[in-house]
């Protein structure tokens, strides 16, 4: 007796599909079931049975010695596939993937740029002039093919007495006419005549009723046996396979939305799975959900918007001529009912409900390298959840636990696992002990994963591996510093010496003060987060120490002759290197002295004005931010302050040098206009004696530079040019004596005097300190 093949044509991830095809393998009681999917994966298939295994989940097959050569088979409840999968597995019927080889896709990608990441459920479309079922909806009369297919086939639910394969006969006779002019290119001639081999291959084995669930398209072809040797001539063009190792991983609905690039994906991941787990009409548990969702984000939902939105879906199906009240209809219901015609709130109703978060799991023993069985450990350990939605988290580096995530977000941030990313924490604190983060888990993780276990078994191992290998191919500085921060935040101290030696002979090979310059910050915050996490740092601090003083000597004659870019770039280089060095300043060790030893470069840089043209001296932009980062660290007071500005907005010295003399000075707060009226005073009497021809060009960069000012301090420095002529004599404060309260201000001296660290000087009372007089005028 002959074997009974019957072919169920599908489209991936329809729920109507999913109860089609559990009807129809409940009527044909198969003996053999056929999907369409890789071959590789068939030792691993009886997992799906488990419990444990909760969908959506995938397929993650890749080149055993390329993993980023990868590609994916997602599977949702709602998928037909899966539901195949589940139906054999349950019954221990056999059960075989007879799609061609992912090796074989691999083999034709090795050469190509990219990744190589694709998903392997849709790649039959991918050489169609036309989507199929557009087709099918254009000649039914339909412009819109989703609705359509939704209303045929989705929402259909097979009926009592009804013959389970007359939709599957109906998919195949349309799909039989759509491929009468072609549309099959070569590629999807050779899966289906390796299709066609495996469904012959299940004959000989003597299965007598087998069930082959497949994409539509695929079914008249299927449907169509040529000979033997049509289909090996077909195959004999392949190139040689390559080793393939596949495993299940979890996937996510977001993954699985067309959203997200995924060709063969659906707009509506949550609302198909609402369809498939409910049984009878599924608006009002639907619409009941998105009350719930809109209620717990405070919107004004009651049970009577429940009620009137199920009404207005139902009469706007009636009105459109559909059968039901399809995701468009209730998503209009939503939209004018439950957020009074917002599209805002159906933003949120759309990106939880009709996508939504879903997570799958996949069981322990699912096949998976040892560094990915060593993160799933430590993510139990920590208790860090993998989770597609995004949420902040913040850690204590104090607390054991808390800094055992941190060095497990940068070991995994080392190795392109970007799980969490650095983030702005809710929690003001300035302290080194405290670190915030965004997590968010996407299932493309999992290659990447297969990718860096090259560097090692276990999280840390593969880290060291990767901050080594990064170390002795890394061409510039700053890349190497960075690199030691992490070492540091990551915890990697194994890797450190190997990675200082070569920053060490980096740093010696380099003569370049701008990347000296970029490269020190970095070393002192590694410092600082040694600091707080115990970690020795010896080597280090002379590493940045050396870097220090090689600035100090190279950076004025870096800074002659620059052109306003240049200037520009450098001016964020003296910034951070000021920060640093003030982080770095020790009373003892390879950095005593070293804020000395800045604050003379500082000055130098301040004195290079240019004499014969801008190339022979500092740029104004760096002389000013010289000046300005003195007065801040009291080194210079600010009587000298106004007499350098004084000279600089001089007739002798060019417009365009004062305006960059005036952005560097006042760039990080203008409050010192306020504190000195001097300063404003000058530089009020500067800008009326600028002659108009010149004013024209230099009027962009003051409006650059007074917009960096806080809006408070450009309020009051407008009243005060307004209310009259400023003194640019006068040195005292416009506040007068007899307008100041001395009683007030004695009581606040102490506290005042604590937080700039001033020595007490007793008040007008004798009973309290008095600021000394030098640091009144101070931006504090």
């Amino acid at each position: 007796m002959s074997a009974e093949v019957t072919l169920l044509g599908v489209r991936h991830h329809g729920p109507g599909s999913a109860r089609s095809v559990a009807a129809a393998l409940e009527q044909l009681r198969p003996d053999a079931v056929l999907v369409e999917g890789p071959p590789e994966a068939d030792p691993i298939l009886g997992l799906a049975a488990g419990k444990d295994m909760v969908p959506p989940v995938a397929l993650l097959a890749h080149a055993a010695d390329d993993p980023a050569r990868a590609a994916f088979w997602p599977y949702a409840e709602f998928s037909p596939e899966w539901v195949a999968i589940r139906y054999a597995t349950g019954l221990g019927v056999p059960l075989r993937f007879i799609d061609l080889p992912a090796g074989y896709a691999f083999a034709d990608t090795a050469d190509q740029d990219g990744d190589g990441d694709g998903d392997g459920a849709g790649e039959e479309d991918a050489e169609l002039p036309r989507d199929p079922i557009a087709r099918l909806a254009e000649a039914a009369g339909h412009d819109d093919p989703e609705r359509w297919w939704e209303d045929v086939v989705e929402h259909r639910r097979p009926g009592d007495g009804e013959d389970a394969l007359a939709p599957f006969a109906a998919v195949a006779e349309a799909m039989t006419a759509l491929r009468e002019d072609g549309g099959a290119g070569l590629r999807d001639e050779r899966r289906e005549a390796y299709m066609r081999q495996q469904i012959r291959a299940a004959r000989r084995a003597g299965h007598q009723r087998i069930a082959v669930v497949c994409g539509a398209f695929h079914v008249p072809a299927l449907a169509a046996m040529p000979t033997v040797a049509h289909d090996r001539a077909l195959l004999a063009g392949l190139p040689k396979k390559v080793r393939t190792e596949v495993t299940w991983v979890p996937w996510t609905h977001r993954r699985l939305s067309q959203l997200t690039g995924y060709g063969a994906g659906i707009v509506s991941p949550g609302w198909y799975r609402h369809l498939h787990r409910t049984d009878g009409d599924p608006l009002p548990g639907w619409l009941t959900r998105a009350a719930d969702l809109l209620r717990a984000e405070d919107h004004p939902v009651s049970s009577a918007h429940v009620i009137e939105a199920v009404r207005l879906a139902r009469a706007l199906a009636v009105l459109r001529g559909r059968p039901l009240a399809g995701l468009t209809e209730t998503l209009d219901a939503v939209r004018a009912v439950m957020c009074d015609g917002s599209d805002v709130p159906l933003a949120l109703v759309q990106d939880r409900l009709v996508i939504g978060d879903a997570l799958g799991e996949v069981p322990e023993a699912a096949p998976a390298v040892p560094l990915q069985r060593d993160l799933a450990r430590l993510q139990r350990t920590l208790r860090l959840k993998p989770d597609p939605a995004p949420r902040d988290l913040d850690l204590d580096l104090r607390k054991e636990n808390d800094a055992a995530r941190s060095r497990l977000l940068h070991r995994l941030r080392l190795l392109g696992v970007d799980w969490g990313v650095p983030a702005r924490s809710s929690v003001t604190s300035t302290g080194t002990f405290r670190e915030s983060w965004r997590l968010c888990w996407q299932p493309e993780f999992a290659v990447r994963i297969a990718e860096a276990a090259q560097w090692g078994t276990t999280v840390e191992r593969a880290a060291v591996g990767k901050a080594v290998g990064t170390a002795r191919a890394a061409a510039e500085l700053a890349e190497l510093t960075g690199l030691v921060e992490t070492c540091l935040v990551a915890g990697l101290a194994e890797a450190l010496p190997a990675v200082m030696r070569v920053l060490a002979d980096c740093a010696a090979l380099d003569t370049d003060v701008a990347h000296l310059a970029g490269a020190l910050p970095a070393l002192v915050r590694a410092l600082r987060y040694g600091d707080v996490r115990g970690t020795d740092h010896g080597a280090l601090g002379e590493v940045a120490a050396g870097l220090a003083d090689r600035i100090c000597v190279g950076l004025p004659p870096a800074c002659t002759g620059l052109d306003a870019a240049g200037a520009a770039a450098m001016r964020g280089h003296l910034d951070e290197v000021h920060g640093a060095i003030g982080l770095l300043d020790g009373a003892d060790g390879p950095a005593a002295g070293l804020a000395d030893r800045w604050a003379a470069t500082l000055r130098a840089l301040a004195r290079r004005e240019p004499s014969g043209g801008p190339a022979t001296g500092v740029p104004g932009l760096l002389r000013g931010r010289a000046v300005r980062l003195l007065l801040d660290d009291g080194r210079l007071d600010s009587a000298e302050a106004g007499r350098r500005l004084g000279l600089v907005l001089s007739a002798a010295n060019s417009p365009a040098d004062a305006t960059g003399w005036i952005e560097g000075f006042l760039t990080g707060g203008g409050a010192l206009l306020l504190h000195d009226p001097r300063l404003l005073g000058l530089l009020d009497g500067w800008l009326t004696t600028v002659p108009a021809e010149v004013f024209t060009d230099v009027l962009p960069l003051l409006r650059r530079t007074f917009a960096t000012l806080e809006a408070g301090v450009r309020q009051t420095v407008g009243s005060r040019v307004a209310a009259g002529p400023l003194d640019a004599g006068s040195t005292e404060p416009v506040v007068q004596d007899a307008e100041l309260d001395r009683a007030r201000a004695d009581a606040a001296l102490p506290v005042v005097a604590l937080l700039l660290g001033l020595p007490g000087v007793a008040g007008e009372s004798g009973d309290h300190p008095r600021i000394p007089r030098q640091a009144e005028g101070r931006d504090t």
